[in-house]
Parts: C-alpha cells; sequence; structure tokens
C-alpha cells in the first residue's frame, strides 16, 4: 500500500522535526514542509500531498477561514488537519474553517500519533473501496 503523503506547515522547527520524525514512523511521506503560510500556499498545492498539518497559529491572525478556504480551494482533495496549541474556542473556528480534523498540540506524541493513524486508516481505507 502507498504511503500517504503529508505536508508539514508549523513556523517551530523543532516541531516540525518532530512531526517529520512521527509521521515516518506511521510510515506517512512527508513530502514537504513550510514554516510560514505564504510558502505553504506556493508550495503545498505542488508537493502532491494528500494531508496538510498545519499550525493554526501561522494562519493570517484575522483570518484564519479564509486562508484555509484559499488553501482548499488550491488542494480540493487534501485533508486538513489543524494543530493548535490551547484548547479554547480556536478549535471551533479551525473546524468551521474546514478543518477535517483537529489535534491539540498538547497532546501526547502518542495520542496524536493514533489520532493520526486512524485517521489516516480510515483514508487508506476509503480509497480502496473507491478503487
Amino acid at each position: 500500500m502507498a504511503k500517504l503523503r503529508v505536508f508539514l506547515a508549523d513556523s517551530q522547527t523543532a516541531e516540525r522535526k518532530a512531526l517529520r520524525i512521527m509521521l515516518n514512523g506511521l510510515k506517512m511521506n512527508v513530502v514537504g514542509e513550510a514554516a510560514d503560510w505564504p510558502t505553504t500556499l506556493v508550495n503545498a498545492p505542488q508537493s502532491s500531498m494528500e494531508m496538510l498539518l498545519v499550525e493554526w497559529s501561522m494562519l493570517p491572525p484575522d483570518s484564519g477561514s479564509q486562508a484555509l478556504q484559499e488553501l482548499r480551494l488550491a488542494c480540493p482533495g487534501a485533508i486538513v488537519v489543524v494543530l493548535i496549541s490551547q484548547l479554547d474556542a480556536r478549535e471551533q473556528a479551525a473546524r468551521s474553517a474546514g478543518a477535517d480534523l483537529f489535534i491539540s498540540k498538547i497532546d501526547t506524541p502518542e495520542r496524536l500519533a493514533d489520532r493520526l493513524r486512524l485517521y489516516a486508516g480510515g483514508l487508506s481505507l476509503a480509497k480502496l473501496q473507491e478503487g
């Protein structure tokens, strides 16, 4: 089975590195990375990614919902997973902006990996059923 292609968008280099290691361990293929939103918008659509992991705080402050909608237009088939540092009203904002999955960055790495593995497993199953 082909590896799920993932694009990482996180402003923190150390966090991107940790996520990359975790994703590789989950047998997912990191096809690109960005440390800011403009770079994400340019590079993510060209990466042929199937899933985008994006840190909520790197989205434009007053237009996060619009930014995610813009990405959806550029990558209509991609699954958008939003990483948020604190549990608050931003979760609802991320979901209403079109995020497919919300994951708190304060979760343990094991819980984060479990949620991504389960979600990616459902994705792979859906692809198999389509084909």
